[in-house]
């Protein structure tokens, strides 16, 4: 698996992140998370819409391996889902930060991203 990192991408211990590119705030899970996962094979997101608190459940996702629900990494209100993700879950296998995306998001309390870690901080945390 070799992708690019987005730059200030931002994790929490759950795996779940959040980078931001051109103006919008995403989120998605990390590569370590995909790679523990293996072959993604369903993602159930949440309606544009809908807003969460930070570490509320937003979502579920499957693989030949585990179920796991998904946490919000801070609080948000879902601009878009990645309908290509849901159609094709593979995609967070291919690229977690690309067309793996799972959320565009409106950030609640940009402050709340105080909270999270860095991306090399996370990676130490869970190797």
């Amino acid at each position: 698996m070799s992708f690019e990192i987005p730059e200030g991408l931002l994790c929490t211990k759950t795996h779940e992140c959040v980078y931001q590119q051109d103006g919008t705030y995403f989120i998605t899970i990390t590569d370590f998370a995909v790679e523990q996962l293996g072959d993604v094979v369903f993602v159930e997101l949440p309606e544009a819409g809908t807003e969460f608190a930070a570490e509320e459940v937003f979502g579920t996702i499957e693989s030949v391996k585990a179920a796991s629900e998904l946490y919000a990494p801070v609080g948000f209100k879902v601009l878009e889902v990645n309908d290509g993700l849901v159609a094709q879950p593979e995609l967070l296998n291919k690229d977690p930060y690309a067309d793996g995306w799972l959320l565009k998001v409106e950030l609640t309390d940009v402050s709340e991203l105080d909270t999270l870690l860095e991306y090399d901080d996370y990676k130490t945390e869970v190797h």
